[in-house]
């Protein structure tokens, strides 16, 4: 039996009356519904500012994340402002940028709440307009990245200009910041050839996690299962399993970079829904 290890308080533990899809070996530890106004909790939820990562286009600021009618809104908007990091001719890519031409948000729990084992829920509606690049992941709380260990429980983004839902996870090798990957990669057409209308629908992403494997499902499809025994980090992670510590999950939409793509113009403001988040132990 998996067991789950938790770092937080579960002051808002739902035990009953949510649904296990009819699972009773799983218990319901801690929940949030987004029933809420205004911005996500910020006892459980940190913000994310400025330009972070992978060339993104956007600016993360804590604004774009909102509560409205019982879900959690990330929104992506076109705005144009200077960059208050502006730096000429700076090596750093964000801070050689002189304006800020969108926004979005990028929500996380860290050093707020972090599990280890267990089931991991989120039932969300995406973006998917060219450009859009929303993720449900997890991040280890010990060592830089990649020998933390990564964990995309949903990606969407366009591969050669093809839409694609990925599903992945990621460790450390012997070069620091270069990752070792297990990707799963499904067309977005394998979802939209059986339902039309997928786009404008909530989805159910998930990901079941023991000491042996993880395993990431959309709407009780599953993706990919990721190998526990081979994911050992190289010499920069101390030769460590980085999925055998606590995670934290980061919720975000991000615009363009290295993987989002052109950015349609047209499509803004681009909403990501987040209808809850969940996560369950074994009885």
């Amino acid at each position: 039996m998996s067991k789950l290890v938790f770092l937080f308080p579960f002051a808002y533990c739902l035990m009953f009356s949510l649904g296990l899809h009819a699972q009773d070996s799983w218990q319901l530890v801690w929940s949030d519904e987004f029933n809420g106004e205004g911005r996500p909790d910020e006892a459980t939820w940190n913000f994310e500012m400025g330009f972070v990562r992978n060339h993104e286009d956007q600016w993360y600021q804590a604004d774009n994340a909102f509560q409205k009618d019982g879900v959690l809104v990330i929104e992506a908007r076109r705005e144009h402002r200077d960059n208050p990091t502006y730096q000429p001719g700076s090596p750093s890519w964000g801070r050689a940028r002189q304006y800020i031409e969108y926004t979005s948000s990028c929500i996380t729990t860290a050093r707020k709440r972090t599990f280890l084992y267990g089931r991991l829920e989120v039932r969300a509606k995406i973006p998917v307009a060219s450009g859009s690049w929303p993720a449900i992941w997890t991040l280890g709380t010990s060592m830089e990245w990649p020998s933390c260990g990564e964990v995309d429980v949903m990606e969407f983004y366009r591969i050669n200009r093809v839409p694609h839902i990925l599903a992945n996870a990621a460790w450390g090798n012997d070069q620091r910041w270069n990752a070792e990957w297990n990707s799963k990669r499904i067309p977005y057409t394998h979802f939209t050839e059986r339902d039309a209308q997928w786009a404008d629908k909530f989805h159910i992403w998930r990901m079941d996690w023991d000491e042996q494997t993880i395993k990431l499902y959309l709407d009780d499809e599953l993706l990919n299962t990721i190998d526990l025994t081979k994911t050992i980090n190289g010499r920069f992670g101390r030769e460590a399993n980085p999925f055998h510590q606590p995670h934290y999950i980061l919720l975000n939409l991000a615009l363009g970079g290295d993987n989002g793509g052109k950015i349609d113009d047209a499509a803004f403001p681009m909403r990501y829904e987040i209808d809850y988040v969940r996560i369950y132990q074994k009885k």
